[in-house]
């Protein structure tokens, strides 16, 4: 069974290239092609066992099924399906991210590499098992856009429960610091304390996430929070200056 699901998942990536024609109608078996119709891509003599596993490469990249970029309907027999069309836009932005791989591998072999082996791109570098290659925060902010901060977190918690363990995004505290610090540039002191909490919930051992929560408390006002929050930072790392500096100013006595 599981052959056979790669075996399927494996035609989406023709519709990135394609390079195939499809099986004559209400035909449900379908085998790798002899010879390529429509190639702008690859060779049209290029052997349907390498075509095989480039595309199976494709699929784990991109995650993507036939439809994505192929004229067809999920579920129907792929002899339905016409391989051949390029009216889906998707299959044109596929040739070019194609070509593009090609020029910064080209590009890459007139660099002295750092190390050996050379540095290789590949689609996996960027998509990570997803059709648009975006970063954690890309996605945080156009959630934010239509959602509000609630759409931001909930964006993050959902992302995180599907690829924390996939390397799709990067889930290290950072991100998320980063995040309210640019709420923070746009004075958006509660959404940046919102995601400053929830970097403190996922991190909880952190000092530096709750020194950051500490300033974000600061910046909108609320000290008797920040305190705490410093505080807290404290208590995880008695080395956090920053922490210990912003407590000292905060608990100063007060000019009469």
């Amino acid at each position: 069974m599981r052959f056979h699901a790669r075996c399927r998942q494996a035609l989406a990536l023709l519709a990135f290239l394609g390079l195939v024609s499809a099986p004559a109608s209400g035909q449900d078996e379908w085998h790798w092609p002899e010879k390529m119709k429509n190639a702008q891509v690859f060779p049209k003599d290029f052997p349907a066992a390498k075509l095989s596993a480039v595309m199976r490469g494709f699929t784990r990249s991109l995650g993507v099924r036939c439809t994505h970029c192929h004229v067809g309907e999920e579920g129907k027999p792929l002899g339905s399906y016409d391989f051949v069309s390029d009216k889906n836009p998707n299959k044109d932005r596929a040739r070019e991210m194609y070509r593009m791989l090609g020029d910064i591998n080209g590009h890459l072999k007139k660099i002295t590499p750092s190390a050996e082996p050379r540095v290789n791109m590949w689609c996996g570098t960027c998509h990570r098992g997803r059709p648009r290659p975006t970063t954690l925060g890309e996605e945080m902010s156009e959630a934010r856009k239509k959602s509000g901060i609630e759409g931001a977190l909930a964006r993050y918690r959902e992302l995180r429960g599907r690829y924390e363990d996939a390397g799709a995004f990067d889930f290290r505290e950072r991100t998320l610091a980063d995040f309210a610090g640019d709420l923070v540039e746009e004075k958006d002191y509660e959404g940046a304390i919102a995601v400053l909490k929830l970097n403190a919930e996922v991190f909880p051992k952190s000092s530096d996430a709750w020194e950051g929560l500490g300033e974000a408390y600061r910046s909108a006002g609320k000290n008797e929070l920040a305190v705490l929050s410093y505080r807290k930072a404290l208590e995880l790392d008695a080395r956090n200056d920053g922490a210990r500096q912003a407590l000292r100013e905060l608990e100063a006595p007060k000019a009469p």
